[in-house]
């Protein structure tokens, strides 16, 4: 082989390598390049996510009111809010449970007091739409410390309340919902946390079944109120 003939055989060579450089560096910018832009929509995607989640379950809206606890009556009371968040209330609380028609205002804040959240609803609301709220209320916080009933006259569908806060909702599918449930039911402003909300002093009536309880009179007592240990704050709840 002549000088000249390899000479030309290793320029070719050399450019048959060049270009095979070329085309590795093109690959790789391509992939890298295609890499970076599925990560970067994938963090577009996880933070729009995020922040629709956050912006979704904000509590911003809740409306926080300053109440003193313990002063139990035996009269009708009038509230402010509606419905109530705290104040004077009935020696008697409510069993927290579901009811299907309207429950004495005095009766709930007591329960309110112990740690529950009160979820009323309009009674008119769509028959889907008070399912949907019974569905949250069974699946969401603690089942004992949970009252649901229908509250005529409310400024929105839906309220949900606890001892000295409270939220208007319109849409009982609101994911606002299960999130005031966590965050406030027996919270740290709940007056008596880990009192029951239950026991053989609650009164399980609805409103149209039966009138405020008297005053006690001769050896009768008031109700005793007691602690149920199991009581969790809200932190620990689904």
């Amino acid at each position: 082989m002549t000088k000249e003939k390899a000479q030309a055989r290793r320029e070719h060579l050399a450019k048959m390598r060049a270009e095979q450089k070329r085309k590795q560096r093109r690959a790789a910018l391509l992939m890298w390049g295609t890499g970076g832009v599925i990560i970067v929509l994938l963090v577009g995607v996880v933070g729009f996510y995020l922040v629709k989640q956050a912006r979704e379950t904000s509590l911003d809206a809740v409306a926080n009111y300053k109440y003193e606890a313990g002063q139990h009556v035996w009269t009708a009371v009038t509230y402010k809010e509606t419905p109530p968040v705290g104040g004077q209330h009935n020696n008697y609380w409510q069993q927290c449970s579901i009811y299907d028609k309207p429950i004495h205002n005095e009766h709930a804040v007591h329960s309110l007091e112990h740690g529950a959240v009160w979820i009323t609803y309009r009674p008119d609301l769509p028959k889907a739409q008070i399912d949907k709220l019974k569905d949250v209320a069974t699946s969401t916080g603690q089942q004992d410390y949970m009252l649901v009933s229908p509250y005529p006259g409310l400024p929105s569908p839906v309220v949900v309340s606890t001892w000295g806060h409270q939220l208007k909702l319109n849409d009982p599918a609101d994911p606002k919902l299960p999130a005031f449930i966590k965050k406030f039911q027996n919270g740290p402003d709940t007056p008596e946390q880990g009192a029951t909300c239950g026991g053989e002093d609650a009164i399980t009536t609805t409103a149209d079944q039966a009138p405020l309880p008297p005053e006690p009179k001769g050896n009768q007592q008031a109700p005793m109120e007691t602690l149920k240990p199991s009581a969790a704050p809200s932190q620990s709840q689904k």
